[in-house]
């Protein structure tokens, strides 16, 4: 049966699809299935899609057969039905580009908003922690942490021991995490 299904009896195919037969179906999917991919991937120019385009085709086809009408090409048809997916299938992901571009720019403006918000507060917080300091912890810690010395350094300029700058540098942070955390 299927050699005169080969031999372009264009008609006896249709017949036998809108008929149900199996075998037309089997022989329509083994015939143009390669070269409708390929169409479709010139289109798409994405193998994986190229492929679901064409599913989709032979799906459609199967659904529709019924309606099929002898005296057209199914060749064209089937060419038609592939550039038809294809810009269904354009358009939706077009729409759905849209919409996730969007989505992402609001997250972004609630993320940004937010984070600045919280920053700011931090950075408040812990300028309120700073100045409520022991006065020579506040000192040792301005001189480290905003002038950038060393603590060498710091314990050089005001004449006391490196673990004495360590030491309040070390109750600075704890008091700051307290003030801050609370």
């Amino acid at each position: 049966m299927e050699k005169n299904f080969h031999n372009n009896n264009n008609n006896k195919l249709i017949s036998h699809l809108k008929n149900g037969d199996k075998k037309a179906y089997s022989f329509l999917v083994n015939y143009f299935n390669h070269k409708l991919c390929i169409y479709a991937n010139s289109l798409v120019n994405d193998h994986a899609m190229a492929e679901d385009i064409v599913q989709n085709v032979f799906i459609k086809v199967w659904e529709r057969r019924k309606n099929l009408r002898e005296n057209f090409s199914i060749k064209n048809f089937l060419y038609k039905l592939v550039y038809n997916e294809f810009i269904d299938q354009y358009r939706k992901r077009q729409s759905v580009m849209i919409l996730e571009k969007k989505y992402i720019e609001a997250l972004n403006n609630l993320t940004d908003e937010k984070d600045e918000d919280s920053i700011q507060k931090l950075i408040k917080s812990v300028m309120i922690a700073v100045h409520n300091l022991p006065p020579k912890c506040k000192q040792i810690f301005l001189l480290s942490k905003k002038e950038g010395l060393t603590n060498i350094e710091v314990a050089e300029y005001l004449n006391v021991s490196i673990k004495s700058v360590e030491g309040h540098i070390t109750k600075a942070y704890s008091l700051i995490r307290k003030i801050v955390l609370s």
